[in-house]
């Protein structure tokens, strides 16, 4: 079972993972699989709280990491306290709540006030051996950024927000697990207006994280893994004009679903881009749209 910990101690020997941790890009999967390679329980740091919204938030982050075979996470916010502390009192303080056997990190991985802390000097505070990794790989920027970058949290998120999951999925996916590593947006199935079950899709409506970062408003085809099983979906993310509704939500039709999953747990994976959102004349000129759209998503899957 993933253990969390921060205000208390883990006194299991371990190979610590040092790392921001917003999801599992490959340069972090490359960092856990040169840890099992030790054959020791992996504990990784993860920072919530960082500039922006988040990758993943914390509850879809214990989901990503329990999957990866991760036994324990360190949870450090980064409040402002955390941001002024000295490099080396960051480390004391690690150290003395984890027994740590080895450390992992990249090579450019920074800590501390200012970012001052550097491998080199964890090499000096860390009271067990410290091994840097490489930078791994590197990918396209997108489109709209032409030339190559590292794999890192920050490209991830400037893929989602330019829209490009394909691009983003590439860098998180890892052995074809898609459903463990892949982009997606976790929350509780919440009680909607219920118009879709009068022409026909009835969707479920998914409580959005507060502080989860979303691709642009739009129609995506994707998937759903749900209690009940897995389901190629249409989901809409956005305001739904039609009815007049202006709020930010998310909402799904799982094709081939007939049930109740009112406050089950979802997970919802947007893969590709259908369309911008529209105001439709009436609910039927809608249904015929989303008529198109279920075919298309269909025809991906023959």
């Amino acid at each position: 079972m993933l253990k969390f910990v921060y205000g208390e101690e883990y006194r299991t020997p371990c190979t610590l993972i040092l790392g921001g941790f917003d999801g599992l890009h490959l340069g972090h999967r490359a960092l856990l699989g040169r840890a099992e390679k030790y054959g020791d329980p992996v504990c990784i740091t993860t920072m919530p709280g960082g500039k922006g919204k988040a990758l993943f938030t914390l509850a879809e982050r214990e989901f990503l990491f329990a999957r990866a075979g991760v036994d324990a996470v360190c949870e450090i916010p980064l409040t402002e306290a955390v941001r002024h502390t000295s490099a080396e009192d960051f480390s004391g303080t690690l150290f003395s709540k984890l027994s740590a056997r080895r450390v992992l990190c990249g090579e450019d991985f920074r800590f501390g006030r200012d970012a001052l802390g550097t491998p080199a000097l964890l090499k000096h505070l860390a009271p067990c051996p410290v091994e840097t990794i490489p930078v791994i790989g590197a990918v396209h920027a997108g489109a709209e950024a032409p030339g190559m970058q590292k794999f890192s949290t920050s490209a991830c998120k400037e893929r989602l927000q330019r829209g490009e999951l394909a691009l983003l999925n590439a860098c998180l996916c890892a052995d074809g697990d898609f459903y463990g590593s892949a982009y997606f947006i976790g929350g509780a199935v919440e009680h909607g207006r219920q118009m879709g079950r009068t022409y026909g899709f009835p969707t479920l409506n998914l409580s959005v994280p507060k502080g989860k970062l979303l691709p642009p408003d739009g129609v995506y085809g994707g998937c759903a893994a749900t209690p009940a099983g897995n389901f190629p979906c249409i989901v809409n993310i956005g305001a739904r004009p039609t009815f007049g509704v202006e709020e930010r939500k998310l909402e799904a039709f799982l094709d081939g679903f007939s049930g109740d999953l009112y406050g089950a747990e979802v997970r919802v994976y947007p893969t590709e881009f259908y369309r911008p959102i529209k105001k439709f004349s009436c609910a039927a000129a809608l249904k015929e749209q989303l008529e198109r759209d279920v075919q298309r998503l269909r025809s991906h899957r023959a």
